[in-house]
């Protein structure tokens, strides 16, 4: 980034129009960073994966208007701006964090430049294209910052993200690819970008609150109240239209001997590990939830008894053949297998004719698992319906 800084800036004259322009992004980028100043902080504390800012709306337009040494000064100045007025008390100690991020939007820029002054012809197709190269370039880069940071716990969601991080950052270069037609023909417009850029920030913020109000955050699945929301709908449902669903309680074997044994951090593994199970072997439209502790539950819409069995025997199987990596205490490396669970299924109507009575039944059947031997899926007549052999 240096060595392309200093050749353009040995090379490339800057003009009275540019210097213009680089002073108008600088200082709707200054202003919308005080405008939305809070909504940052708090989208900052509360992510939990690849943070997105909203820099490529100016950085963007910068890459395509401006020589690469005021791209390199703007992105500078708008991270150290960023750094202390939007994310100061919030990771101290992360500054090296600050400029890598800073260095990655700037090499993104000069990227959307080359492809935007290569291209030919103009207008929308050259935009169009170097947007396109600006994520391509960004996301490869943070993707693998990300990566050599942890190797070890790095996973394609860490590193790159969700859909709907990628979709917020293409979001953002939508709105700075409109911003650079606004800046070449009525600059003055270009204030207009601010409110928009507030009103995505604080979406995407209200999505985070609401997700982690719905979600257990030790698994990702929904937490226990949110569970037995979705689940008093889907009775209401069945009932209206006559129709059935299976339920399962899964309980986890001796599960307190491996928080003794390991350590609590060791046990977190372990219930990810059979949550990201639990939710491969369901559907994408059941409710899989924690119900607390070494405890989850499934409920499979529009399903039998016999079919939430077999389910069950699945979801039963894989546990016991998981191998999970993890840590003790002592930061001693170990692998957690043979370990197993406990699962009673239910169905509505035959079980009962409410969730209460349906779960209840479920939970009794559990208890049949456990005095019948563990690991095993017993039915709720109390007689185990597949046995692990």
């Amino acid at each position: 980034m240096l060595t392309w800084t200093a050749v353009s800036l040995l090379t490339v004259p800057v003009t009275l129009a540019q210097v213009g322009t680089f002073a108008l992004l600088t200082a709707l980028a200054v202003a919308q960073t005080e405008v939305s100043r809070r909504l940052e902080r708090q989208r900052r504390i509360l992510s939990n994966g690849p943070y997105i800012s909203m820099t490529s709306v100016w950085l963007l337009p910068a890459g395509l208007l401006l020589p690469a040494q005021l791209v390199a000064t703007l992105g500078c100045v708008l991270y150290v701006y960023l750094a202390f007025r939007s994310w100061s008390g919030t990771r101290p100690g992360e500054f090296h964090r600050v400029a890598a991020n800073a260095t990655t939007m700037i090499l993104s820029a000069f990227t959307a430049g080359v492809v935007g002054h290569m291209t030919l012809g103009s207008g929308v197709a050259t935009v169009t294209l170097a947007a396109l190269a600006f994520f391509t370039v960004n996301t490869a880069l943070t993707g693998l910052g990300l990566y050599l940071a942890d190797p070890k716990n790095a996973t394609p969601v860490s590193c790159l993200g969700t859909m709907d991080d990628n979709l917020l950052e293409l979001s953002t270069l939508c709105v700075g690819a409109l911003l650079v037609m606004v800046l070449n023909e009525e600059p003055l417009l270009s204030g207009l970008v601010i409110l928009p850029l507030y009103v995505l920030q604080r979406s995407v913020l209200i999505k985070r609150l609401e997700e982690l109000a719905t979600t257990d955050q030790k698994t990702q699945l929904l937490n226990a109240t949110t569970w037995q929301d979705g689940a008093q709908r889907e009775i209401s449902r069945a009932e209206r239209e006559n129709g059935s669903f299976g339920a399962m309680m899964i309980d986890l074997d001796h599960f307190k001997r491996i928080n003794d044994t390991y350590g609590h951090l060791a046990g977190d593994d372990v219930l990810k590990a059979v949550a990201a199970v639990v939710k491969q072997e369901t559907r994408a439209h059941d409710l899989v939830g924690r119900f607390g502790g070494e405890e989850f539950v499934a409920l499979l819409p529009a399903t039998s008894k016999e079919d939430a069995i077999v389910t069950a025997e699945r979801i039963r199987q894989r546990v016991s053949e998981l191998v999970i990596s993890t840590t003790t205490n002592e930061g001693e490396a170990v692998d957690i297998v043979r370990q197993t669970a406990s699962i009673g299924v239910a169905a509505y109507p035959l079980d009962g004719a409410s969730i209460e009575e349906v779960m209840a039944s479920a939970d009794a059947a559990v208890y049949a698992a456990k005095h019948g031997g563990r690991n095993r899926v017993v039915g709720s007549v109390a007689i185990p319906a597949m046995a692990a052999a």
